[in-house]
């Protein structure tokens, strides 16, 4: 699982496999062939590497996190 941190700082998704989910664990998209796509099929933003950009790459949207484990020892 890696996280979608916004320019703030504050994690606003997370990506498990190529699933994109909300924070209230709703599938909102998929990373497909370096692009994020809604549930339709249609790209919305571009991903380089970690950075997750507008299509047009004029606007930072935000960043992947490092990969957590999904398991928690408490």
């Amino acid at each position: 699982m890696r996280g979608l941190i916004d320019r703030k700082g504050e994690q606003f998704a997370y990506l498990q496999g190529s699933t994109l989910y909300t924070l209230d664990d709703e599938v909102t998209g998929q990373l497909k062939d370096g692009f994020i796509e809604d549930m339709a099929g249609n790209r919305i933003w571009r991903v380089v590497g970690d950075g997750v950009y507008s299509l047009d790459g004029n606007e930072t949207i935000g960043f992947f996190s490092a990969p957590r484990d999904e398991t928690y020892d408490f």
